[in-house]
């Protein structure tokens, strides 16, 4: 089943690139999540967005959060790996249910 990556409510959330600038890191605020849920690994957190394809945010691969940049599309194209094997279905999922908030608590969440 193909999940809606963003809705239009996540759009008009989600700030322009370099918005929060000046914010201290831990006041953030994270309007949208994304996770792997067939690995486990792998929590995408979004803090902006450009309104087209590219995110900043903090991603875990596993190693703890990092922050940066990552793309909608590759987010998108992630296929499912069950058994090593790769499914017809997509691989990453955003949280229906994660509501706004402070990086702080998100990344605790």
């Amino acid at each position: 089943m193909k999940t809606m990556f963003l809705t239009v409510e996540n759009r008009k959330a989600l700030p322009p690139l370099g918005t929060q600038d000046g914010v201290g890191l831990e006041d953030h605020v994270v309007y949208v999540k994304f996770f792997s849920p067939y690995t486990g690994a792998g929590t995408w957190l979004a803090m902006e967005f450009d309104g087209e394809d590219t995110f900043f945010g903090a991603v875990d691969l596993g190693q703890g959060f990092e922050l940066g940049y990552f793309s909608l599309k590759e987010l998108e194209s992630v296929k499912a790996r069950i058994g090593g094997r790769v499914m017809p279905f997509q691989g990453i999922e955003r949280d229906r249910h994660f509501r706004p908030m402070k990086y702080g608590e998100a990344k605790a969440a």
